[in-house]
C-alpha cells in the first residue's frame, strides 16, 4: 500500500482548533450547572434528567477531549498516521474525516467484529 503522506501540519492546527473549542464547550456546560435549585421535598429535583444530560455530554466531551490529546502527542512524537495495532498508515481519507483515528479501517472493522462477537450468546 503507497503511503499518501498527510499534512502534519495542518492536522495539528484543526487538532489544536478542536481542542479549543471543546474546552470551551465543557466551560460553558460546567457553568450551567453550577446554579442552585430550588426544590421542595414534595417536588423533588425538577432538573435532575436535565443534569444528568448535561453531565452525559460533558463526559463525552472529555472523552473527544483525550482522544484529541491523544493525537496531538502523536504528531508530536511523529507517529500521527500510523495504525496502532497494525503499523500501518491510515488511510488519509480517514483521517481528514477522524484525525483523532489511530487505527486503520481493516484494524477497526476487526475489533468491532470481535466486540460484535463477545456480546453474542452462546447457546450451547
Amino acid at each position: 500500500m503507497t503511503h499518501v503522506r498527510v499534512n502534519v501540519q495542518e492536522i495539528r492546527q484543526r487538532l489544536q482548533r478542536e481542542r479549543d473549542e471543546t474546552l470551551t464547550n465543557i466551560a460553558r456546560l460546567r457553568e450551567g450547572m453550577t446554579y442552585d435549585l430550588e426544590t421542595s421535598p414534595e417536588e423533588g429535583d425538577p432538573d435532575v434528567w436535565e443534569r444528568e444530560k448535561i453531565a452525559s455530554l460533558i463526559r463525552s466531551l472529555e472523552n473527544k477531549l483525550s482522544e484529541i490529546d491523544r493525537a496531538l502527542r502523536m504528531t508530536e512524537r511523529g507517529d500521527y498516521g500510523l495504525c496502532e495495532r497494525c503499523g500501518e498508515p491510515i488511510d488519509p481519507a480517514r483521517l481528514k474525516v477522524m484525525p483523532t483515528a489511530t487505527l486503520c479501517l481493516k484494524c477497526k472493522q476487526e475489533l468491532e467484529r470481535q466486540a460484535a462477537a463477545a456480546r453474542t450468546p452462546s447457546w450451547e
